[in-house]
């Protein structure tokens, strides 16, 4: 009977109740002593609230709260939303000239007593929606929010303009670049701990990051160079090695810039059914997608392979119509399957990036009727040729770097990207010598593994923005570094059969990898048998998640669209 009584109240009203009712709470214990004497304070109360510069582990100004907004619970179920407190503020420069940080953090009337911060997307310069779901989480699950976490997320230094994520001019100044490279993920989470113990008089309990891309790679930097304030954290397709994935990225921009040599749609769904012909059946079944990637990997080549029985290359290699590929197309795509080995010393102590897995990814076929076809378009090639200017419509890997190449490597707007080399940038090398000490993580996390930090990676298979050998070299780093038995015990690495960047056509995976983190990080129990869900491609389709370098093999008999009828092989 209490909880319509409650639910009927207004805003305020609500705010009143769960302001006494954690004041009593925090009365009773807390994190210290000097935490559980503390008054919380309620939501309208912590506008402007100042965040002093000592309370904050990087140099900054300071910050405050800008405002502090209750709002009404919605939902239901998995779809709730419980009541909270929205909180805007920034963070101030040093430097007066640099961009402000500007954050959001979530604050929910009953709280679990845990934190978590999003991660962002490309160059960010927006801030990521504090009461969403984590990366690829489950649709039958509730949020974080919905969960009791307190949430936060910042725009990692900088307001985009109107090329929003691409947008590259903040690397004109340098405390925007060392923010975006990832000091601002300290100064955020510190401001959001003063924001957090202000409105609780408590400090959480368990701290989480979960991310995908440049938030994967944000929560890998975070707990490598700040492992005592991290529990655990989710990591999808990480560009954890940004500075090299850039320069791999521009390496394919200049093969598809070359005359000829970029596909249109219709010879990219050709292409993509040629790849499924010779590989779709490799893991035993049928089923429209490709998990033994790495014999696929070998054993498809395009100059030789056949679609509906016909040669995929154009005969002579010229280019002869939307039947075939031709010589041009061929030699690009080619660079994309291969590695960008630079020749020249990168102070992060990178030496390559490793291509993509071009056969059987969605290069961005636009034919395809999916609703989450035009995503996958746009995280892929696009639908124009990279040239210069470079267009909006060029696949999005050729507009980040092109902003990347002219704000924070050239500082020069003019400049022609396309005639910089990845591997031989010349006069250009010591500024992504620079550039790459932020942007490049370090994969030593020996001291989050010690203090008891648990990570998940995942990352799908048919990813052409960041490859997902990238994080398979992670992951075979921290093995070499630590030992194979040693690094299962804080974390685990799965691959996902058909999942492009974040989205997918094929299969759209899903993962409740928050309760997984949870279970594992809170009670001890580790991951097994870990299942994704496809919510588009074929809608409750299930696999296996299988740990690294395992894959899904078809058991021979069941329901190919149910997990239980593979098996993990290698």
């Amino acid at each position: 009977m209490q909880k319509p009584i409650f639910n009927a109240l207004s805003t305020p009203a609500r705010w009143l109740i769960v302001s006494t009712a954690v004041a009593a709470t925090a009365a009773c214990g807390g994190s210290d002593n000097r935490e559980a004497a503390a008054t919380p304070m309620s939501c309208d109360k912590l506008v402007g609230l100042a965040i002093p510069a000592s309370a904050i582990g990087l140099p900054t100004s300071g910050g405050s709260v800008l405002t502090a907004t209750p709002v009404d619970a919605t939902g239901s179920g998995a779809t709730v939303t419980p009541a909270h407190c929205l909180v805007a503020g920034r963070i101030a420069p040093v430097d007066a000239t640099a961009p402000d940080i500007r954050f959001n953090v979530a604050l929910p009337a009953t709280w679990n007593n845990k934190a978590m911060m999003l991660g962002g997307g490309g160059f960010n310069g927006s801030i990521p929606n504090v009461r969403a779901n984590v990366s690829n989480g489950p649709v039958d699950q509730p949020t974080p929010i919905g969960r009791g976490y307190a949430t936060f997320a910042s725009d990692s230094g900088h307001q985009a303009n109107a090329y929003g994520s691409q947008d590259g001019t903040w690397g004109l100044n340098e405390e925007a670049v060392r923010n975006f490279g990832g000091d601002a993920l300290k100064k955020t989470r510190d401001a959001a701990l003063h924001i957090i113990k202000a409105r609780y008089a408590a400090s959480p309990q368990k701290s989480y990051f979960a991310g995908g891309s440049t938030g994967g790679r944000e929560a890998l930097a975070a707990i490598q160079r700040w492992p005592g304030d991290w529990d655990g954290a989710i990591a999808w397709y990480p560009a954890w090695n940004d500075a090299a994935a850039l320069l791999g990225g521009h390496r394919s921009n200049i093969a598809l810039a070359q005359p000829g040599a970029y596909p249109n749609t219709p010879k990219r769904a050709l292409v993509y059914r040629a790849a499924m012909e010779a590989c779709d059946a490799l893991d035993g079944a049928q089923d429209g997608l490709i998990s033994d990637q790495r014999q696929c990997n070998a054993r498809f080549d395009p100059a030789t392979a056949t679609v509906g029985g016909a040669p995929l290359r154009c005969a002579g290699g010229a280019d002869t119509g939307d039947a075939c590929l031709s010589d041009a197309q061929i030699r690009a795509l080619n660079v994309m399957n291969t590695d960008t080995v630079f020749n020249f010393k990168l102070a992060s102590g990178e030496t390559r990036y490793p291509g993509y897995n071009v056969w059987g990814a969605d290069l961005g076929i636009t034919s395809n009727p999916s609703p989450v076809q035009p995503v996958v378009t746009f995280l892929g090639l696009g639908t124009t040729a990279p040239s210069m200017p470079m267009p909006r419509s060029a696949p999005y890997i050729s507009v980040l770097v092109d902003q990347w190449i002219k704000y924070s490597v050239t500082r020069d707007a003019g400049f022609n990207s396309l005639l910089l080399d990845p591997e031989n940038p010349g006069p250009y090398a010591t500024r992504i010598s620079d550039l790459s000490r932020q942007l490049d993580t370090s994969t030593d996390i020996s001291a989050f593994a010690a203090r008891g930090g648990k990570l998940l990676l995942a990352h799908g298979l048919a990813d052409v923005l960041v490859s997902s050998r990238a994080t398979e070299d992670y992951y075979r780093r921290l093995q070499s570094q630590m030992g194979t038995d040693r690094v299962k015990s804080f974390a685990r690495y799965y691959e996902v059969p058909g999942l492009g960047h974040a989205v997918s056509t094929a299969f759209n995976a899903t993962w409740d990898s928050l309760t997984t983190l949870e279970r594992w990080a809170e009670q001890g129990v580790g991951p097994t048998s870990q299942v994704t869900t496809d919510v588009t491609g074929v809608p409750g389709r299930t696999r296996p998640l299988c740990d690294y370098p395992q894959w899904p093999k078809y058991k021979g008999t069941g329901d190919v669209n149910a997990a239980a009828s593979f098996v993990c092989a290698e």
